[in-house]
């Protein structure tokens, strides 16, 4: 077994595959309406299905908006340089809700955003660049 897609549903499907493929890096790997259900799939991630998990945003048509709930956690994505990654994410009109820094509690360096629908993507750094990067910028 290995895990296929995470599901969210969207308001607005165009704006969220912008988000998620010009502001996130994803591909756009497929969409597809269904008028019988009035609603449409969009498939996004970082690669092929058949060896990535990926994103399925879910929009039913007429829905501009949900509430999220107390349930719903985050999607984690790792980066090589989280501090360049949050300026360009700023930089494009992406919402940065808690600045590039340790966690509380450890040591590891994370960051969050939200994409349109408020949804919480939880940036972490891979290996030791980004912090490296900050900590020669501190010193400069």
């Amino acid at each position: 077994m290995r895990m296929l897609h995470t599901m969210l549903r969207v308001g607005d499907l165009d704006k969220s595959i912008a988000f998620y493929c010009d502001i996130l890096g994803m591909t756009l790997l497929r969409r597809k309406d269904y008028p019988s259900g009035e609603f449409t799939l969009a498939f996004v991630g970082y690669g092929e299905e058949k060896d990535n998990t990926v994103i399925e945003l879910t929009y039913n048509w007429g829905v501009e908006e949900y509430d999220l709930g107390k349930g719903y956690g985050h999607i984690a994505l790792g980066v090589d340089d989280i501090y360049g990654t949050c300026d360009r994410i700023k930089a494009q009109g992406g919402k940065i809700s808690r600045e590039p820094g340790p966690m509380k509690h450890g040591t590891t360096v994370i960051a969050f955003v939200e994409d349109p629908d408020g949804y919480k993507i939880e940036l972490i750094q891979l290996g030791t660049q980004g912090s490296a990067k900050k900590e020669a910028a501190a010193t400069a």
